[in-house]
């Protein structure tokens, strides 16, 4: 049956307003073509805002100091310490271990645990705390971070639809009808109300998991960005690949065939026939792994060896010597992944203790475990007898070697490097500070209903106090650009809510619809809405606005009320078209994506999200009497 909609009277537009709605073009506009930082744009709704007067500089600054944003910055911290207590190396090996290593298993594993740890946890937590994981797992697989940082940060806000306690909105729900019901018993005819259970919303949430993850499984070469230009390719940065690149190469892992003579590494002399180097050795049936091979080192049949090389030469080599080339790395994929180990330039020094020396008189790879792979000197990349050169102050030398080798060469050698060096030494004796801090602080949030910014703020005072991380380390380990976006965007959705613009966007929308409307129409629009509203207001922002605007609509059109509060609470999580929500924020940086990255994976999953929702509210909760239409 169709009912008569009334029209309701919508506010004047006030010039407070108009600021509101130009700002918000503004900052899409500016999303969208780049022409500053994400970063930026933050910052110039901070001051764009109480400079003209919308809202007060109190309102303009208080993203700085909203829960969410000291959540992510306490939990960034708790990560790094997680990292430096090698936590984070730990829990990401046993993910490859046990879910592969295709890029396809790797996302389906991060965000099953992520969809699952947000069902109980605020989503921005669950997601904050597996971000290392990822970026780790993505370095040590050399897969591009792009390519999982997405569809794990979408289960994350997915995840949160699977209990009512895992996003504000739901966690709010049953409050805002209980008081919208008291004020209109007479519309209900003295009907009871009956709260939403903790798991009632369940089957929506699942069947919102299973359409994401068939979404990013079927899509994902159309919808997720390539590879992105980053800051090192492979194991080599971008700086020196232009210079030694096409000399030096890339890591190769060959076996040794059965019928090889055992020869030891001096007498192959791979470096002056090939320009090879030798990384590593893979003996006993990989069970020893040698690093940075000394020349005395005796090759037997069945060894795997890591060569670093062009590959003009490693086919010739391969040919000469009948070794086989493997197609990937698969014995020294995590000793030679480029989490874990690449190539550096040093310069040598006139204090250096190199000067006027050979690598060999100091016996150089069996000190340092670090294999040296050119010496850049008057224009000229020497490449073979490398060792045996007289070295000179103002040489550039390359070497590649695992990153936590290197502090120690700076060290001792008094060498300058020309980049800064990529790996950290981890310290496993504070894993159990580490794990004792972030424990706590779920436990104040689980247990004691603590707030998440106090809880994790908590843990995070403790990686401190600890001594997993020095404060200057804490303070390093924050990135501050998500921070600024973060904090630049919540005076916005403050702006919307205190000058009436939200309220008047609704009304227009509601009176353009107007006239006759169904119950299956409404639903369309409450989702329509709430969509909008949950991306350029906080999601509570568009919740407390629209659960009891939806319920009374409901009624007039002779609706279940609480589907339509059901209803507005569920999709306010659908916000992945832009990086406003808190999340997609989060992992912008780290995934190296622009905002058209998140309109184009994230237009198809809004529209995914809200099918679902439509679909499982209108008709699968009426099929099993769990709601009726």
């Amino acid at each position: 049956m169709d009912w008569e909609i009334a029209m309701l009277v919508a506010p004047p537009l006030t010039t407070d307003m108009l600021i509101v709605l130009l700002t918000l073009v503004l900052v899409i506009t500016l999303f969208v073509l780049e022409w500053v930082r994400v970063d930026v744009v933050g910052l110039i709704v901070m001051t764009l805002l109480p400079l003209t007067g919308v809202i007060t500089a109190d309102d303009a600054i208080s993203g700085l100091s909203s829960n969410a944003v000291v959540a992510i910055i306490a939990v960034m911290i708790i990560g790094a310490g997680l990292k430096k207590s090698g936590i984070i190396g730990d829990l990401s090996h046993h993910i490859v271990r046990l879910a592969g290593e295709t890029e396809s298993r790797i996302m389906i594993f991060l965000t099953g645990s992520v969809a699952i740890i947000s069902s109980f946890m605020q989503n921005i937590g669950a997601v904050a705390l597996f971000l290392p994981v990822a970026t780790r797992i993505s370095k040590q697989l050399n897969l591009p971070a792009s390519r999982i940082l997405m569809p794990m940060g979408f289960a994350g806000i997915v995840g949160g639809c699977l209990s009512l306690v895992g996003s504000s909105p739901l966690i709010l729900l049953n409050d805002l009808m209980g008081s919208w019901w008291i004020h209109n018993a007479a519309s209900v005819a003295g009907k009871a109300f009956e709260p939403f259970g903790l798991f009632d919303v369940t089957p929506v949430g699942i069947a919102l998991g299973m359409g994401g993850f068939l979404y990013f499984v079927l899509l994902r070469e159309y919808v997720l960005p390539s590879t992105k230009d980053q800051e090192r390719a492979g194991f080599m940065s971008s700086y020196l690949d232009d210079i030694y690149g096409k000399r030096v190469g890339k890591i190769f892992e060959l076996v040794v065939p059965e019928d090889f003579t055992i020869t030891s590494l001096e007498e192959l002399k791979l470096r002056p026939l090939y320009h090879t180097t030798i990384a590593s050795i893979a003996k006993d049936n990989c069970q020893r792994i040698s690093l940075a091979p000394a020349r005395t080192e005796m090759l037997r049949p069945g060894d795997v060896v890591g060569l670093v090389s062009t590959d003009e030469h490693i086919q010739q080599l391969a040919k000469d010597l009948g070794w086989i080339i493997k197609e990937d790395l698969e014995v020294f994929r995590e000793d030679l992944s480029p989490e874990n180990a690449g190539i550096v330039e040093a310069v040598v020094t006139p204090h250096s203790e190199l000067a006027g020396k050979s690598m060999r008189e100091i016996h150089f790879r069996s000190r340092y475990q670090v294999s040296p792979l050119a010496i850049f000197r008057d224009n000229d990349v020497h490449l073979s007898d490398i060792s045996y050169m007289k070295l000179q102050h103002g040489d550039a030398l390359l070497f590649h070697g695992q990153w936590t080798k290197f502090p120690l060469m700076k060290d001792k050698l008094h060498l300058v490097f020309t980049e800064d060096i990529p790996g950290e030494i981890t310290h496993p004796e504070k894993a159990k500070y580490a794990i004792g801090c972030l424990c706590i602080s779920l436990a104040m949030v689980l247990g004691l209903k603590i707030k998440l910014c106090i809880a994790f703020l908590t843990g995070a005072v403790g990686i401190i106090l600890s001594k997993v991380l020095t404060a200057d380390e804490a303070y390093k380990s924050v990135d501050w650009m998500t921070i600024f976006l973060l904090s630049g965007l919540i005076p916005l959705g403050i702006a919307f809510e205190k000058t009436g613009a939200s309220q008047y966007i609704v009304i227009l929308l509601m009176n353009a619809v107007g006239g006759t409307m169904s119950p299956l129409t409404l639903m369309i629009l409450i989702i329509a809405l709430t969509t909008f509203f949950t991306l350029v207001v906080s999601n509570v922002g568009a919740a407390v606005l629209l659960v009891p605007l939806a319920m009374n609509m409901a009624i007039h059109v002779g609706a279940d009320p609480r589907i339509a509060a059901l209803l507005v609470g569920i999709s306010a999580s659908n916000t992945f078209i832009l990086p406003t929500h808190q999340v997609n924020a989060l992992i912008m940086r780290p995934g190296g994506y622009s905002a058209m990255d998140y309109v184009r994976a994230g237009t198809g999953m809004t529209a995914i999200f809200a099918a679902v929702t439509l679909g499982m509210l209108y008709y699968v909760y009426p099929l099993f009497g769990l709601l009726s239409i």
